[in-house]
């Protein structure tokens, strides 16, 4: 059986690191944007991870562009941004294309494993999904991820366990990432 072990991922300086290295440990692997009207989330991600690593939790950081050009700098900047605006010190990967022909393989799999089930109800949501379907159209069958701050929540031996959208409250995927753990 495929698990997250199985994929390689280029750092943000572009080396070449197996998913394997974070065997035994819990992860969230999440696909980010500094533009966007979710990158605050970055602020619980970091204390999620600074009050979990020692207990196990990884974070992994997957900068996209691919959703209303909400990441446009380079990887060095998007770095930048991330360590001086909310002290991230979680890993943080070369920036992806989560859609599409070019869909880094790992995203393809993790949403294949937990597929989109909607944003949730409200005014909000259903404009949200109203836009990401507009920017998603292009991708057709290959529209994995609807919007930034994806996250996937991974247990210890490689398998995809849950899937929040970034219009889940922050609150509930700590305390799914704490029983993971």
């Amino acid at each position: 059986m495929k698990t997250v072990y199985d994929f390689m991922a280029k750092d943000r300086k572009g080396n070449d690191v197996s998913l394997a290295d974070y065997r035994g440990k819990v992860l969230l692997i999440v696909n980010t944007a500094t533009g966007c009207g979710f990158t605050p989330h970055y602020e619980p991600l970091e204390a999620m991870y600074k009050e979990m690593r020692d207990q196990g939790l990884e974070i992994l950081d997957f900068p996209c562009n691919q959703f209303a050009n909400q990441a446009p700098e380079d990887d060095e900047g998007i770095h930048t941004f991330c360590t001086m605006k909310f002290g991230t010190e979680f890993p943080q990967f070369k920036k992806i294309d989560v859609n599409g022909e070019t869909a880094d393989p790992l995203f393809a799999y993790l949403a294949t494993e937990k597929p989109f089930e909607g944003f949730g109800k409200g005014l909000k949501m259903a404009a949200l999904s109203k836009f990401a379907d507009m920017n998603n159209k292009k991708f057709g069958d290959k529209a994995y991820i609807k919007w930034n701050f994806t996250k996937f929540l991974v247990n210890r031996e490689g398998q995809v366990i849950a899937r929040f959208e970034p219009t889940v409250d922050m609150k509930e995927v700590r305390e799914a990432v704490a029983a993971a753990l």
